[in-house]
């Protein structure tokens, strides 16, 4: 996965939430909830709830009219909200767990946070002469940018960590010479890192469209949860790019180094 852009500087600043205050919750509007912080649209979303289409209700009004329990609502939009974004120490961890997690993000991105932001965009409105032409434009450009972004992801796990793989399992002498001969023929950790960091910029055409998620006091609050998960979406592409460019590929560099010294070793000798 490619870092997005190289670097952030120009990235809008980072939306400085509302605390929740916990004993209200339960009377607060669902508009009032998302304004306050948009991780709650995408817990109410799990729960079915569209934040657009209760924004006028109070959350016990929204649960019992679809049956749910409020305290295990409000817990779940507490957990969210809170939770701790801190990234494991992986430049510690080995190559097979670095490449689990790296799969477990591209799963997260792919089958919960990619659908939720296309159904957004989807759902869409603009209902306002000033928000038009991004309703257009996101909803020609979002879901060609998805479509790409998936075929990406699915052709890094088939080659570059399927390689990544064969050379980690070489090392402790779990390989087929044959199959490790063609591989190592076939592929080369440097020409994969180069083609990752030369990627375009996935999210320029967003930015662009979204004037760098710009928002003001009067932007609608359909528009605002979408920049919000736009941005949130790519600042974690960022940090993933940086794990695979700063961790991984130093990591697999070395380990193709070792196969490369360890396969010519034994075929000389033999």
């Amino acid at each position: 996965m490619s870092a997005g852009r190289k670097n952030d500087k120009n990235q809008s600043k980072p939306y400085i939430w509302v605390e929740m205050d916990t004993a209200g919750l339960k009377s607060k509007r669902i508009a009032q909830l998302v304004e306050e912080n948009h991780i709650h649209a995408y817990v109410l979303y799990y729960y079915g709830i569209h934040f657009s289409h209760y924004s006028e209700h109070t959350l016990e009004q929204v649960c019992y009219e679809r049956g749910l329990r409020v305290e295990q609502v409000i817990k779940d939009l507490e957990s969210q909200a809170h939770q701790p974004q801190e990234q494991p120490p992986l430049n510690t961890y080995p190559v097979d767990l670095i490449l689990e997690y790296l799969r477990h993000a591209h799963y997260h991105f792919i089958k919960e946070k990619l659908p939720y932001i296309s159904r957004l965009v989807a759902d869409f409105q603009a209902g306002h002469d000033g928000y038009k032409m991004l309703e257009r434009d996101l909803k020609v450009v979002f879901p060609l940018f998805v479509e790409d972004f998936i075929h990406h992801i699915y052709e890094e796990e088939d080659t570059l960590f399927t390689y990544i793989q064969v050379l980690d399992k070489a090392v402790k002498g779990q390989y087929h010479p044959a199959r490790l001969f063609y591989m190592l023929e076939n592929n080369s950790v440097q020409r994969f890192a180069l083609e990752h960091e030369a990627h375009d910029d996935e999210m320029e055409g967003i930015r662009h469209i979204t004037n760098n998620y710009h928002l003001t006091t009067e932007t609608p609050l359909p528009v605002k949860v979408i920049f919000r998960e736009l941005q949130d979406f790519e600042k974690n592409l960022i940090v993933h790019a940086r794990v695979e460019n700063e961790i991984l590929f130093p990591k697999a560099l070395a380990l193709e180094a070792k196969v490369k010294q360890l396969f010519f070793e034994r075929s000389r000798n033999n």
